[in-house]
Order: structure tokens, then sequence, then C-alpha cells
């Protein structure tokens, strides 16, 4: 096992670099990585990103807007937040395990004196607020799993920063859920900085793999890593890409997550269709069901049946074929 504690605080690249020893480095079985962004709103693979920010504000206060490769909904980072990353090769199902790989946290809280909680689908707590949210992403066996730590964020800018003004956005879209929101600070009995406790969270790793050793990159890594976020997340067609306008809208929210569709339906047949919201899957392509289902007549049996003939649960994890009929048809 390697670790890599990632000094840069720009959130296209610190994104870059995640997504680099997710799909690059396969040769290590398991990645820690520790990172911390300036002001960034971080939204989920398949979130529509201007329904999920105050655009204005986010503007005036030059907020970084980067999407990452992860489902889940958008989370807000400062330099008082701290995020962690754990890579790990493994098989696993359609179902998420985000209690397992949440662990560490759990246990560096509790030696320094706070009880933490795993609850809901992806969520830590402190007493009933939610000090982290965790995000994962699956490729051919290897898992990236990825929390955000609130430890002492600004969270009047938080709440600013993820409001978006009524006036602004009328359609039918699935916003995030916004939790009720705790720092990690005022909870500790010994108040430490934020860097501290990213030094406690590594002492815990080190203490639970022994073996694991700090990786320094090559000069060729990193113009590898700055490539990728030039390209990538430093782009506006990946971070916002074009808003769908489509005939019809639909919302729907789940256990397993929100979802909207956007569907073209001409003469009772399905011509377009795409996919947003806060859902997981092991595979993020979602061309797969969308090209599945043009053509088809827009029913929610002929609907089912072509959804029957997929592996929707690699796409859209925790759904049952019903669910996900009805978030597109009724």
């Amino acid at each position: 096992m390697i670790y890599i504690v990632n000094k840069s605080n720009k959130p296209d690249y610190n994104i870059a670099l995640e997504e680099y020893c997710f799909k690059k480095m396969l040769h290590h079985d398991k990645v820690f990585i520790l990172w911390i962004n300036e002001p960034a709103i971080i939204v989920g693979k398949h979130q529509n990103t201007i329904e999920e920010i105050n655009s204005e504000y986010v503007k005036q206060n030059g907020i970084h807007v980067i999407r990452r490769i992860s489902g889940g909904g958008a989370v807000y980072h400062d330099l008082n937040n701290l995020n962690y990353t754990i890579i790990s090769n493994e098989d696993k199902g359609a179902d998420f395990d985000f209690k397992t790989f949440s662990r560490p946290v759990i246990d560096t809280l509790a030696d320094l004196g706070v009880k933490a909680e795993f609850t809901g689908r992806n969520d830590l707590v402190i007493d009933g607020k939610k000090i982290c949210g965790n995000a994962q992403a699956y490729m051919q066996g290897r898992i990236m799993h990825h929390g955000c730590l609130l430890f002492d964020t600004d969270l009047t800018v938080l709440s600013k920063a993820l409001e978006v003004p009524k006036d602004k956005i009328e359609s039918k879209s699935v916003k995030s859920v916004r939790s009720v929101v705790d720092n990690i600070l005022p909870n500790l009995p010994v108040k430490i900085s934020v860097n501290e406790f990213s030094d406690k969270l590594l002492e815990h790793m080190k203490s639970k793999f022994p073996e694991m050793k700090e990786y320094t990159f090559s000069e060729e890594e990193l113009a590898d890593i700055e490539k990728l976020r030039a390209s990538k997340f430093g782009a506006w067609e990946w971070n916002y890409g074009h808003s769908p306008k489509f005939g019809i809208e639909r919302q729907s929210r789940y256990t397993a997550g929100k979802i909207q569709v956007f569907a073209d339906v001409k003469n009772a047949l399905i011509q377009q269709i795409r996919f947003y919201g806060t859902f997981f899957g092991n595979n993020s392509n979602l061309s797969e069901v969308e090209n599945a289902l043009i053509g088809v007549k827009y029913t929610p049996e002929d609907v089912r049946k072509a959804l029957s003939n997929i592996e929707f649960n690699h796409f859209f994890a925790g759904f049952s074929l019903d669910e996900l009929t009805e978030a597109i048809v009724e």
C-alpha cells in the first residue's frame, strides 16, 4: 500500500491526480491520498451542474466548480476541509460498501475523544449532524472511495454557494439533499488544526497498514496529471456541459438516490433520453442504458422490458426494476 500527501490546493489538479491514481496506477493495489482544496464546489458525475450551485455567488467569490468521476451529490470544499481517498483493487457487487471505507475516520475520531457514526446511505455524523459525505467510483475490479470531511469549514459560505435562487432555476430538477451539517473541530475535546487532524488520520492508517510507504510521482507522471487537468477537469465542457432541453422532464427520489430523466418522445417512441442525479453505479457510462431505450415505446411495460434485457443495476446501484421504470414513465 502507498500513500500520497498531496500538497496542492488546486481543485481541478487534485481531482485529476485522484483519477490518475485510480485509472493509471493499477500496479498499486491500495492507494491512500490526503488533500485539501481551496474554495470549490465538487459536483457528482451525473449532476446537472447549473442546478446545484448559486452561480452568481460562486462567481463573485471566486469559488471553483469541478465535476468528479463518482456519483452522489454536490459538496463544498475549502482550506479547512480535509479530503481523503482510498483506492483498492477488489471485487464488489451492485451495492456500495461505504461503511468499511469510512472506518479509518470513525476510529481516528474515537482516538480524539469523539464518537462518529455511519448513517443512511453514505454519511458520517456526530450527534446526528453530518460531518462527512462519501462517494465511490468502480472500474474493473477497482474501487475509489473518497470522503469530504468538514473540519472547520465556513458553513455560511457552504450554505450560500449551494443555495440555488428560486428565480434562477424553474425546472423540476432533482437537487442535492441539504443535510444538517457540523464541523469536527467544535466537537474535539482538544483543539487541533486541520493539518494536525490530517496527520492523525495518516498515523492511524500507518498503524493499520505498517507496510504503507509514501509515494513520490515522477516528472513524467506529474506531466500526465497536468495534461489530464488541462484537458478534462479544467475545461468548461466537463464541469458544466450543456444543460439538456428535452420535451419530458421527470424527477424521483428513492432510497438508492435521486434521479432526473430528460426524454424526447415522438410518435410514442423514445428518440433521446438522458439521466442525471445523485445515484451511484459500477459503470458510470450511461450510454448503454440510454441506447437500449431509444426506439422503445414510451409505456411502463415496454420500458420495463427494455431495462430487463440489460444489467441496469451496474449503472443504477440499489434501484429495483420497478423503481427505475417508474422514474422514466408512469
